[in-house]
């Protein structure tokens, strides 16, 4: 069933006076976090970033794609072959110049294929196509976090540059206390300003 987010209260960190507009690819997996992605859209709208968000159709069953449209004010990427709206190839036209690539939530799936090269719809094309930073926010149960065969990928896409930011403990949604909840928006804002300011200061040669 389709979840529509309410949003929460404006912005807790506030943003930094010598923070600029960037281009943001926000990609949501299928999963029941992908509430937490309509905040965090509307925290980066915000922010002055300029978001484009693209989904997995699993996430389409959590998420309507019109919520995620309103908090960004741009169509929401689902189809790889809409040549109609991305003549060049969605995957192309959408990769082109972003700033910073998030994936939240990103699922045992979204992982999986992240780490083995498989691109066999929009997001996981685009993460192929990218050639900006990714940040990776999991979301997933506990026993499938702790599954050796997704901490082999998780492994691989730190060896590969990816940047992670938790998953976190708490509350899930199969009803118990585990390792596996999708860090807060606000987390997920603060590590994706940081790779931000690294990516600059690498860029100006201050690093």
């Amino acid at each position: 069933m389709k979840t529509t987010a309410a949003l929460s209260p404006p912005i807790a960190l506030p943003m930094p006076q010598n923070e600029s507009s960037r281009q943001i690819l926000l990609a949501v997996g299928g999963g029941i976090a992908a509430y937490k992605s309509a905040i965090l859209c509307s925290r980066l709208a915000q922010a002055g970033h300029r978001v484009q968000t693209v989904m997995t159709r699993s996430a389409t069953e959590f998420l309507g794609a019109a919520t995620l449209a309103a908090l960004s004010g741009r169509p929401v990427g689902q189809d790889g072959f809409d040549t109609a709206a991305h003549p060049l190839g969605a995957h192309i036209e959408l990769a082109k110049d972003i700033d910073l690539m998030i994936v939240a939530p990103a699922t045992a799936n979204l992982l999986a294929k992240f780490a083995h090269g498989i691109a066999d719809d929009l997001v996981s094309t685009l993460y192929l196509q990218n050639a900006a930073p990714i940040l990776i926010a999991p979301a997933m149960s506990d026993p499938m976090w702790s599954q050796p065969a997704v901490q082999r990928n998780v492994n691989q896409l730190k060896q590969d540059g990816c940047h992670f930011v938790g998953p976190d403990s708490g509350w899930l949604s199969c009803r118990v206390q585990g390792m596996g909840r999708m860090s807060d928006p606000d987390m997920i804002l603060h590590s994706a300003r940081e790779i931000l300011a690294a990516s600059d200061r690498r860029f100006s040669g201050d690093e």
